[in-house]
Parts: C-alpha cells; structure tokens; sequence
C-alpha cells in the first residue's frame, strides 16, 4: 500500500501545472474542508464551499466563496471574498480571504484567512486543487480560529 501511494504521488507530480492562470480566465470550484484543528476547541470540523473567481491579471484572481460549516456543536454559514496568485511554472498558489462565519445572533466571526494550495490538471480545465488553511479569528481568537485541510475540484474556462 505504501509503494501504491508514492507512486500515485509521483505520478501526480509529473502532471505539472498548465497554463490557464492568464488575465480573463473564469474559475468555479467546489471543495470539502475542516478535517482539522480548532486552536482550543478540539471539535469535529466539516465545511462545504462553493467558489467562485476571475483572473483579473497573468497568475492573480479574484474571487469569492460561499458555503456551510460545521463545527462542534453549532453549523455556520460562510461568506468569503479572497484573492489568490497561482505560480504558473509550478502550480502552487497563495491565497488570504475576509471570511464571515454566521451562527445566529450569538456567534459571529470575522477572520483572516490565509492558505497555501497546489493545482493538479486531470485535464486542460479540471483541476484537483488541495490546500492548508488557518482562520484566524479577529473578533474571537480562541474560538474563532482554526486550522485544516481542504480539497477541492476547480474548472478553468
């Protein structure tokens, strides 16, 4: 089994990023996140996003997310606008959004959120797009931060 996932992993590697980073490109994903950490919760995360984004330059989009999470003991809605600057040569890509995490009147938070990710082609439009993510919470540090894994599939038209 080990043998089977390095070779998968080199496999992916060798797929390269290809060019649709350029100025005008539109860009939908859909991603599966949480799996992680709270920085003192220590509760079950799990969030479902729909994204959103447009290459206002070569490398550079802008965009936004939508989506439901739910952590611990409460479920949230999720509002994100973000950018992101994808490296053409290599397919990673740094990204910070203003996250707003609604669960009722009682539980607001607004964070910071940065995230590393990669970019795998399956082809020349769909793309497997995992990432590690903090939010950072700005009104609630301790309850409102969190960390974790998210893996997405996005389409470049």
């Amino acid at each position: 089994m080990k043998k089977f996932f390095v070779f998968m992993l080199m496999a992916v590697m060798t797929l390269g990023a290809n060019a649709q980073f350029e100025k005008g490109t539109h860009y939908v994903g859909a991603s599966l996140s949480g799996f992680g950490i709270g920085y003192d919760k220590g509760s079950f995360s799990f969030g479902i996003n729909g994204e959103y984004g447009y290459f206002v330059a070569d490398g550079w989009m802008l965009g936004g997310t939508v989506g439901y999470q739910h952590v611990g003991e409460y479920n949230a809605l999720v509002i994100k606008p973000s950018f992101r600057y994808s490296f053409k040569s290599m397919g990673l890509n740094l990204g910070a959004g203003l996250q707003f995490e609604h669960a009722g009147t009682k539980l607001n938070y607004v964070q910071l959120c940065p995230q590393v990710g990669y970019t795998f082609y399956l082809n020349d439009k769909i793309s497997l797009e995992p990432a590690i993510y903090a939010d950072f919470g700005l009104n609630d540090f301790k309850n409102g931060t969190s960390a974790g894994l998210k893996i997405g599939i996005g389409l470049y038209k």
